[in-house]
């Protein structure tokens, strides 16, 4: 495990798009159809990384709750599953089956994706307005395996409602931190 910081992605950048496979319903997904009415959170993450395995109860509580406010929840893995099986699209499914995810966990298996949003690590969290323009790229709070400080989701939380609220974008914006992503 190498502890990797998120990479610089402006603020105003459009989403770029994407058509990959959705691990549970085995169904190609793309972007413009899963984004959300008000705004779109992209997550880059995986099954093995104790950084992601960390938030995973908070990542399911904070989709659940703004879902239904209109923002979409896209999670996305683009590890090496050659050197890194647990992080197959197989296993994908199980664990988002097994923890309820109430958003597709997407296989991006070129890594293509991952490259073309300059996600470093995992998890990796972007906010986007209903536009899909970029307004929040960082952590999702200051929670990390074993520092002691509970899981809240609070810099997500206030990026999420600056979007419902038409508000600016948050202006600190705290780099995630966790394993790099798995490059082939």
């Amino acid at each position: 495990m190498s502890l990797t910081p998120s990479n610089p992605f402006p603020v105003g950048t459009i989403a770029p798009c994407f058509n990959l496979i959705d691990v549970v319903s085995n169904k190609k997904m793309s972007l413009q159809e899963l984004k959300g009415e008000k705004g779109t959170v992209i997550m880059f993450i995986c099954n093995h990384c104790p950084f992601v395995v960390h938030v995973n109860s908070e990542l399911v509580k904070l989709a659940n709750q703004y879902i239904e406010k209109g923002i979409g929840f896209i999670a996305i893995s683009s590890n090496d599953v050659k050197k890194y099986p647990q992080d197959s699209p197989e296993l994908m499914q199980q664990l988002a089956k097994r923890l309820q995810y109430p958003f597709p966990y997407l296989y991006d298996e070129t890594q293509e994706v991952a490259r073309s949003y300059d996600a470093a690590c995992t998890p990796d969290f972007y906010v986007f307005d209903e536009g899909l323009k970029t307004t929040y790229h960082g952590q999702l709070d200051n929670s990390r395996p074993g520092n002691g400080i509970s899981l809240t989701g609070q810099d997500i939380r206030e990026a999420l409602d600056a979007v419902l609220d038409e508000k600016a974008p948050l202006k600190t914006q705290k780099p995630s931190m966790g394993c790099n992503i798995k490059w082939k």
